[in-house]
């Protein structure tokens, strides 16, 4: 576990203030990726000032829990860190809009996340349901440095729930569950030989073509799961081969991307992808599970019924993810569209960081 910060940290957060007002706070704090000190010291002299909350922090990870004896808990969960700036600092507010590198993925949702643990700490909100709260660092990143893979890994007892709530930006509407991703390489070969002797050689780069028929000619899955449609994809995303403008070349390699739905797991979702192109030779190179929506358990229900517009599937992935690796279900809630994330005007209309702030204000009271 890290260390304490110290009490005089470089950037101040009054939880106090307004969610808006919060929000904007946290955009003016520079938190790229592997930079998150500044933001997780500010975010941690916060919470720990509160009387009701037991804070604990990894890393620039930071964990606040009730013990309140509840029958159930539910985990809410944000990511500290943004993408590399892009002439997109410091925020600015205009016409009911907060504008700012981050405003949208997700420092307006993190707002919501520490305006609710400042209500919950200073006794301003008495939940139903115990609750986690987590700030949690690079999560733009890869997978080994993201702080709430860390977290389920080094310390899972901290994310121990019923339900969890990831405040990935999706327009102020239930995004449930996720789809899983997969990647993996399809290589063609052949022989070389000089292009003025083409004959006396096998094109890699034209057998290829037999890939990319089989992905023009895919249909992908369009399952039902637990109420929700998922729309999977085979795609290729990417292609390499060539030697030089004078020889035929012996390899091609194919990237391929399937995104599948959360009924199928990664082994699954590979095999299917080795039927498709049984006879080729694929090599994985990423991978990560899907997450089913749990919309069946009490907490999601309820919780729906509070945001009182019908859940959708989230066809991309999220961390949402971990937590199902945890047994957790979980959904996506958070202000901004998720079309503006790690973009140059990235912006969140203040109406919708309101509006989260309200609905699970509510929730966490009934």
């Amino acid at each position: 576990m890290h260390p304490t910060a110290s009490d005089a940290p470089a950037a101040v957060l009054d939880l106090g203030a307004d969610v808006v007002t919060i929000a904007r706070r946290l955009v003016d704090i520079p938190s790229e990726s592997r930079h998150e000190q500044v933001i997780a010291d500010a975010v941690e002299h916060a919470l720990r000032d509160l009387p009701h909350l037991d804070v604990v922090r990894h890393g620039h990870t930071i964990v606040a829990r009730t013990a309140l004896g509840r029958e159930e808990r539910v985990v809410l969960a944000g990511h500290l860190d943004t993408v590399p700036a892009n002439d997109n600092l410091p925020a600015r507010l205009e016409d009911g809009v907060l504008h700012g590198l981050g405003a949208c993925d997700m420092k307006g949702g993190d707002a919501v996340v520490l305006r609710l643990a400042h209500e919950v700490g200073r006794g301003e909100l008495t939940p139903t349901r115990d609750l986690t709260f987590v700030l949690y660092e690079a999560e733009e990143i890869d997978a080994e440095s993201n702080g709430l893979y860390r977290l389920s890994r080094e310390h899972p007892e901290l994310l121990e729930a019923d339900f969890a709530i990831l405040m990935e930006p999706s327009n102020a509407g239930v995004e449930a569950g996720c789809q899983g991703t997969l990647r993996v390489e399809v290589s063609t070969s052949g022989v070389r030989a000089h292009s003025a002797r083409s004959w006396r050689g096998v094109n890699a780069i034209h057998a290829a073509v037999e890939v990319l028929q089989r992905l023009a000619a895919y249909v992908p899955r369009q399952p039902v799961v637990d109420g929700l449609r998922y729309h999977e994809g085979l795609n290729a995303v990417g292609i390499r081969g060539g030697v030089a403008g004078n020889v035929v070349p012996d390899s091609c390699v194919v990237t391929v991307n399937h995104r599948f739905a959360p009924d199928r797991s990664e082994a699954e979702a590979l095999a299917h992808v080795r039927e498709v192109f049984a006879g080729l030779d694929v090599v994985v190179t990423d991978s990560a599970p899907g997450a089913r929506p749990g919309l069946d358990r009490p907490a999601a229900r309820d919780f729906v019924a509070t945001v009182g517009a019908e859940p959708q599937p989230k066809f991309g992935w999220t961390d949402v993810a971990r937590f199902t690796a945890l047994g957790v279900p979980a959904v996506n809630y958070g202000p901004g569209d998720p079309l503006l994330a790690h973009t140059q005007g990235e912006r969140v209309a203040v109406e919708e960081i309101e509006r989260c702030h309200r609905v699970l204000r509510e929730w966490l009271a009934r």
